[in-house]
């Protein structure tokens, strides 16, 4: 079995980007198979989001810091981002453009319907919602690419949003740790953003985290019991900055 990663946020930047990315990736999955009703939970969520917080602003920012930050520095090599500052030029004047994600959403009267009982609990059902049944109803192929239409809507902030944390991720390599007694905890110097363990299943346990920029505690947790872990537990850590 492959090792399990767990990222923690150490500020709220970061925070909102990884759960805009999870939104993403949970798309993508819907986008790809079909998962019927479910696949409008992450669309939602987002619209949610989006109308809560413009985050157009804080991401143009983070680009132009990035930007700035290479024409003094080596260009680092990312696996998945063959020519970074292209990208990022790219991704920064489409979303300079964009249009508020998600507003066309907000006006399509198909969606506004389900998204105002879709929180109820089994508002699912065809007597509430007989429109989604139809729509279920329709060919995949069909639906698929009405999917695909209401995930762009999202694109042009969610993309440049990915290549930040990419290039977030690729700042710091895992190193090999142990956690005394299933605890462990370290302080930087510098201002961290995320902190990434890397551990192995067979240890039959899940990592808690708290922390802040400058210090942070990881506490090792026993799955079937859900108590703390009295034993050593190694794993291995990576910080970003």
């Amino acid at each position: 079995m492959n090792k399990l990663i767990f990222e923690h946020p150490l500020n709220e930047k970061i925070r909102s980007y990884l759960r805009l990315e999870y939104l993403d990736q949970q798309l993508q999955e819907n986008r790809d198979e079909d998962h019927q009703s479910r696949c409008f939970d992450p669309l939602f969520s987002l619209c949610e989001l989006t109308e809560r917080c413009d985050y157009r602003g804080e991401v143009l920012k983070d680009l132009d810091r990035q930007l700035a930050q290479w024409s003094t520095n080596d260009v680092p090599l990312i696996a998945s981002i063959p020519d970074p500052i292209s990208a990022i030029k790219q991704s920064r004047s489409k979303l300079k453009i964009a249009e508020r994600p998600g507003i066309r959403i907000k006006h399509d009267r198909f969606l506004s319907t389900l998204r105002q009982r879709y929180s109820m609990p089994g508002a699912c059902c065809n007597f509430d919602l007989p429109q989604l049944h139809f729509w279920l109803e329709k060919p995949w192929p069909q639906r698929q690419e009405e999917y695909q239409s209401w995930k762009a809507q999202f694109s042009d902030l969610l993309t440049p949003i990915k290549l930040l944390l990419a290039i977030t991720r690729q700042q710091s390599h895992y190193e090999e740790q142990s956690a005394t007694d299933g605890f462990f905890q370290a302080h930087s110097e510098h201002p961290l953003s995320l902190v990434r363990i890397k551990l192995d299943p067979i240890n039959q346990c899940y990592p808690t985290i708290s922390g802040h920029k400058n210090r942070y505690a990881i506490h090792f947790m026993q799955f079937d019991n859900q108590k703390h872990a009295s034993e050593n537990i190694p794993f291995q850590l990576a910080t970003c900055p």
